[in-house]
């Protein structure tokens, strides 16, 4: 995120002694994205965060393509992914390409007696269903239904859930997640005309320190393999840090609709951008209001983008028949809109109570063997 966070206990400036009440030294460590270019924070550990005991395991978790080129619309049944004990093993990876992985997960428990940090990618993590807490290095963050957590490449973490009955809609990006550049001014501020600010940002407010040694491990995932590693002390050992690159929550309730007297185009419910895809919010708002309006989405070609909407909540007023839980690709290079009937029933209507998370990447997907367990084979059809 654009803007500075400070948590814990910090020396006056960087790169200078830092001492315990003891007078030993605490461990610096520059947490940086981007080379030495991007968004940065500097830590203060207990322990050197350096010390590796034993690399016990390296297994693959890389998803497996049925549809490498895929012109077909699919609709994918979420909720009918099992939900499975174990965090890591519940999320199932359904779409996929070279920057990203679009993931469904069920995870019934907190994370079990194991640390998780990804190397490769910023996690968005929404929160479908379920409540709970992660857990993280640089502090602690609640969440609840309708939360996103952005939890950047490289921060290791915990997830507890206060339920058995969770859902997650995941995107995994290899590039850096940032807020839309045309809401933010020169400074980095959001501006007035942004759909949401500073405000509704919510960034760690609860460190935990543990000054422990022993067996601690991490499974870290580096190029879609976990890699089981020991380390020889508690990794959340950070007594303060300061900075840029940090984990934060945003609700989805906290998105202000920007509307008007015609349909506007998806841009306007953008939420979070990388230079390979973006993220869009769909939340209740009022309708158009000119006289003549058609609120119903025109029919429009999906030239350069393929286009993912996970449907949570309300009914979706483009199409028919859709549940919460449901997912659905309209790949690049053939034209979508709404559903036979939609566009006509839409007229007329003044307000919408639909909520939906969309994902349109400027790549195209990949099918998976896990999507097409959940899948509708003959959506594609539907606009018959």
């Amino acid at each position: 995120m654009p803007f500075y966070h400070q948590l814990g206990s910090i020396p006056e400036k960087r790169h200078i002694q830092f001492r315990k009440p003891n007078g030993e030294l605490y461990y610096e460590q520059l947490f940086g994205t981007v080379g030495f270019d991007g968004m940065y924070s500097n830590m203060y550990h207990v322990h050197r965060p350096t010390q590796v005991k034993e690399i016990k395991n390296q297994y693959s978790v890389a998803p497996k393509v049925v549809k490498a080129n895929n012109m077909q619309s699919y609709r994918l049944y979420g909720f009918d992914v099992a939900p499975e004990k174990d965090y890591l093993e519940s999320r199932k990876i359904v779409l996929t390409n070279s920057d990203c992985h679009i993931t469904l997960a069920a995870p019934q428990n907190k994370t079990q007696d194991y640390f998780y940090k990804n190397t490769d990618s910023d996690e968005l993590i929404f929160i479908h269903k379920g409540s709970g807490k992660l857990r993280t290095l640089l502090g602690n963050l609640d969440f609840s239904y309708g939360d996103y957590l952005l939890v950047p490449r490289g921060i290791i973490y915990k997830i507890d859930f206060d339920t058995e009955d969770n859902r997650l809609f995941i995107v995994e990006s290899r590039r850096p997640i940032y807020t839309p550049k045309r809401y933010r001014n020169w400074f980095g501020q959001l501006l007035e005309h942004s759909p949401f600010c500073e405000r509704d940002i919510r960034r760690p407010n609860e460190l935990e320190t543990h000054d422990q040694t022993g067996e601690f491990v991490i499974k870290v995932k580096k190029r879609d393999e976990i890699f089981d590693m020991v380390y020889a002390t508690h990794p959340f050992d950070v007594v303060g840090y300061d900075g840029y690159n940090y984990p934060y929550a945003f609700s989805i309730h906290n998105f202000e609709p920007i509307t008007g007297r015609i349909h506007q185009p998806p841009p306007v419910h953008q939420t979070f951008e990388t230079d390979a895809f973006v993220v869009c919010s769909f939340v209740p708002r009022l309708y158009d209001y000119h006289p003549l309006s058609i609120p119903a989405p025109y029919n429009h070609s999906n030239i350069d983008s393929d286009e993912v909407l996970y449907y949570v909540d309300g009914d979706f007023m483009s199409r028919n028949d859709v549940k919460p839980g449901q997912i659905s690709l309209h790949p690049a290079g053939i034209p979508h809109g709404p559903h036979p009937g939609a566009y006509e029933r839409s007229i007329g209507k003044t307000e919408t109570k639909e909520l939906a998370v969309m994902v349109d990447t400027f790549k195209p997907l990949m099918v998976t063997e896990e999507a097409l367990k959940v899948a509708d084979e003959k959506y594609y059809q539907s606009w018959l």
